[in-house]
């Protein structure tokens, strides 16, 4: 039935102003974005902008901002039959303060109550298990990731920092940033160190890691081969003038979502490994984490 995402909802709101006032001062704002966010409804834009159907598993509060989330993120093409509403909780906040220079902060509120629990993957069980494609962010409760990777019918893909490997034995896809993958390695994500890990977390389970390197640009691993891929070369295959980044706060979730759509479609881990970065370097040249994707050319 395509993809599920399980993972996070929440508001965004997007601050750009040229730089953070000081202690005790005020600043002008020049741009303001109130947009449908967090990591796992941005995922499944991605995704149905890249033509793949797909379903969100994630918590909402049962307030009007969850009502107006909700129809943006149908009117996005997402089903959200399986997003569940929690009574007497306030739906997830991220605001995102982006000063000039693409430096970014976040300030969060994602209550207890917006997070996953077992029971809520559960419910969403047949879906899971009809998907072609669950991606689980690793940033829920583990409890409710060992479910939705227990449940999983199709190419499961993990994302984010890796606490507990015991849910690596059920991943085709590991994916992390930079930070994400320091972690799992216990030190900078640096090519040789990564190459260096590959070969035993391959053998505990997925079969492709994604990584983002410390000094940039991104190291894809499989069995038989390798590519990194710097992020200049991405953006190139988005546009002869992509443009510099504005915002990187979205880049890696436009790359699962583009990594799992190419690998649907039947593309090589090579194939797939550029079109994510490309589609990750089109959405770092706007502020906000939503993306702007569209389908992948297929070939004759």
């Amino acid at each position: 039935m395509g993809a599920v995402v399980v993972g996070q909802l929440a508001r965004d709101l997007v601050m750009v102003m040229e730089r953070l006032p000081d202690v005790h001062t005020s600043g002008a704002v020049r741009e303001r974005l109130e947009q449908l966010g967090g990591k796992g409804a941005n995922q499944a834009v991605g995704l149905s902008q890249l033509g793949v159907a797909t379903a969100l598993v994630a918590v909402a509060g049962d307030d009007p901002v969850g009502d107006a989330l909700l129809a943006r993120a149908a009117l996005d093409g997402i089903d959200v039959t399986h997003v569940v509403r929690r009574p007497g909780t306030a739906t997830g906040l991220i605001v995102e303060v982006l000063e000039d220079g693409g430096r970014w902060r976040y300030l969060e509120h994602l209550p207890q109550g917006v997070l996953l629990t077992e029971a809520d993957v559960r419910a969403a069980g047949d879906v899971l298990r009809a998907a072609d494609a669950v991606l689980v962010q690793l940033q829920q409760p583990l409890d409710a990731v060992r479910a939705a990777v227990e449940l999983s019918g199709g190419l499961t893909v993990l994302d984010g920092a890796v606490t507990d490997r015991s849910v690596l034995r059920g991943a085709d896809v590991l994916r992390a940033d930079a930070r994400e993958a320091e972690v799992l390695l216990g030190g900078p994500a640096r090519e040789e160190d990564v190459l260096a890990a590959a070969p035993a977390l391959l053998d505990s389970g997925p079969r492709l890691l994604a990584f983002a390197l410390a000094d940039g640009g991104d190291l894809f691993v499989w069995r038989d081969g390798h590519a990194l891929v710097p992020h200049a070369a991405g953006h190139e295959l988005v546009s002869h003038a992509a443009g510099e980044a504005v915002d990187t706060t979205g880049g890696g979730d436009a790359l699962t979502a583009a990594l799992t759509a190419a690998l649907l479609d039947g593309a090589t881990p090579r194939e797939a490994a550029r079109e994510a970065v490309a589609a990750a370097g089109r959405v770092v040249t706007h502020a906000g984490g939503r993306p702007g994707l569209t389908p992948r050319r297929r070939s004759a």
